[in-house]
């Protein structure tokens, strides 16, 4: 199906002060339009893929914000408008005082046949769960499975927080198609408006914009364990961050320390506590959107997740629209696991790290102290507005500060350590730049020499206490060489030993 693009663009532009709106007539490819920002003092500017335009040389006025405001819906809690029985969103920025000094008009498009790509997934009656970063149309595609899966006959129901997918006012818009809409009154609610659907609607299929919460994820597993296929989509790039996001890895079944046996964790070559799933996904499928025509499918969330767990890869389904419009459906290849030590999304580390990291309630002085001994060119950021990546710790990454909330709504990486200690960063910094320490590099040899022991003249022998990241090298290059390992000890003292198996 060819894909059939509704924007409304006059009814957008009829918000804008004239000597705003006149301009973008004029604009190359204006039906490419994003955005257009206009801030108190500062000239208006329009926003295109790969291009910023000052529309007008004139400082934006009062006048000009009050003119957009007094044509668009009321703003909500989450300081979002619309303008009725369209998609587009206008976000307003306020001052001390709640004045609004400052806007974000941005143009809704419905998009029709995006769902081709995923056609199949979305009929199958699996639950889905949409990722990408911000403006990459997840919600364009979101709004889109809820018309084809109303057109087959199913009832849905449309949990609409901000009014983005089915439009401000209480029509909604007609890109929906049959499918029904509950507005949210405020943001703080939508888990509660979720379950509101379930008991007082009867659907088969509930479309839920931006799980972020621990509530709403579970208010998801409550409706999925009531038969309801759900399609959702959540902050978060890819499925690693799901994993690794505390507040939210429930979608994808939750992670838990599991002690094992010693035979078992023999028979594995691993530590006695090791990470297994929780509970069954509440989302079946994950995809990955890297653009309408093109998405990463993980099929089978609950056995990619215990893959991942122990450190094996399943390669995600890579589908895209050939020139002909045809699907073509591939296995990608196995991607490098996120360095063990650093918790958080998968951009960054051995395979291009952020050149401005800011650390958030970690030590900014103990970080410049370790990166200097580990020879790590590392490059601070002076604040969030320009961090592309951001270190914090655990204990404050679990109160869900406004900072990182925000930026990880915007898609800026957040790398979460277990503390902040000197151990921990030096551990966190060595994995995420791809270094090795000192101390790991004559742990390394000395479990090489031990390994050539065994294999020579047989028996066990213990290496010196390592840290857990350090012992798991240990017990892999032992399995390299087909050599039996395991752990032994308390911590801080715990190490390895390594020895020949029965049978070797």
């Amino acid at each position: 199906m060819p894909k059939t693009i509704r924007d409304d663009l006059e009814a957008f532009i009829a918000t804008l002060p004239p000597r705003i709106a006149e301009p973008l007539g004029h604009q190359e490819n204006a039906s490419m339009l994003l955005e257009v920002v206009m801030d108190l003092g500062r000239p208006p500017e329009a926003r295109y893929p790969g291009r910023d335009v000052t529309l007008d040389g004139s400082e934006v006025t009062p006048q000009d914000i009050d003119h957009v405001v007094s044509r668009i819906g009321d703003f909500g809690g989450d300081n979002r408008a619309g303008i009725e029985r369209t998609l587009h969103r206008i976000s307003c920025l306020r001052n001390r005082k709640g004045k609004v000094v400052g806007l974000s008009c941005r143009v809704g498009r419905a998009v029709l046949g995006t769902v081709q790509i995923i056609n199949d997934l979305v009929e199958s009656g699996s639950s889905l769960l949409l990722l990408g970063r911000p403006g990459v149309g997840k919600t364009t595609m979101l709004r889109e499975v809820a018309r084809v899966l109303a057109e087959m006959g199913k009832r849905v129901i449309i949990v609409d927080t901000s009014n983005e997918i089915a439009g401000d006012g209480d029509i909604p818009h007609p890109a929906i198609g049959r499918a029904r809409r509950l507005q949210v009154p405020t943001p703080a609610l939508q888990h509660a408006v979720m379950i509101e659907a379930v008991e007082n609607h009867m659907p088969e299929v509930i479309v839920i914009d931006e799980i972020g919460t621990e509530l709403e994820a579970a208010a998801a597993r409550t409706i999925a364990e009531r038969g309801v296929q759900l399609v959702a989509t959540a902050h978060g790039n890819t499925l690693d961050n799901l994993i690794l996001n505390p507040t939210l890895s429930d979608l994808v079944g939750g992670v838990q320390p599991v002690t094992l046996g010693d035979e078992e964790a023999r028979r594995r070559h691993t530590q006695k506590t090791v990470l297994e799933r929780k509970a069954p996904p509440t989302f079946d499928v994950v995809v990955e959107i890297q653009s309408w025509e093109k998405v990463a499918v993980h099929v089978n969330v609950a056995e990619t997740v215990d893959s991942w767990l122990r450190d094996e890869v399943i390669p995600p389904e890579q589908r895209w629209l050939d020139e002909n419009g045809e699907l073509v459906k591939v296995t990608d290849v196995a991607r490098d696991k996120l360095a063990s030590g650093v918790r958080g999304g998968r951009e960054g580390g051995r395979n291009g790290h952020p050149k401005k990291l800011y650390p958030f309630g970690v030590s900014r002085s103990r970080l410049e102290d370790v990166a200097r001994s580990l020879q790590i060119p590392l490059d601070l950021a002076a604040d969030l507005a320009e961090a592309e990546a951001i270190l914090t710790s655990r204990r404050y990454y679990r109160r869900r500060p406004q900072a990182l909330r925000h930026a990880e709504a915007a898609g800026v990486p957040i790398y979460v350590l277990s503390n902040d200690s000197t151990t921990q960063i030096e551990e966190g910094l060595a994995n995420f730049y791809g270094v090795r320490r000192p101390t790991e590099l004559g742990a390394m040899k000395e479990a090489e020499t031990a390994i050539a022991q065994v294999l020579e003249q047989g028996g066990e022998v213990e290496l010196s206490p390592q840290s857990a990241y350090v012992r798991r090298m240990q017990h892999l290059l032992a399995e390299q060489y087909k050599v039996s390992s395991r752990s032994l000890g308390h911590e801080p003292f715990r190490r390895v030993h390594i020895f020949k198996g029965a049978g070797e």
